[in-house]
């Protein structure tokens, strides 16, 4: 993991799927869950979702509330 992957979490959305357009922070854990045991998708996206899946898993999902954007 790298420090800006963190901060990836909050910012990308996922490209596909049933919750496309979510931020993958905000992607319920059983869904993260889902890949966890059919198999994340190559690429940034599936280390990204193994990032994510992991936090909630661990209970850290907090962790990423500082780093998110201000609403105004």
């Amino acid at each position: 993991m790298k420090p800006e992957d963190l901060e990836r979490l909050v910012s990308v959305e996922m490209p596909f799927g049933k919750h496309k357009g979510t931020l993958i922070a905000d992607l319920p854990g059983n869904y993260l869950n889902w890949f966890a045991r059919e198999g994340f998708p190559p690429g940034e996206i599936g280390r990204l979702l193994a990032l994510m899946q992991e936090m909630d898993h661990n209970g850290l999902r907090s962790l990423l509330d500082p780093l998110r954007p201000r609403q105004q």
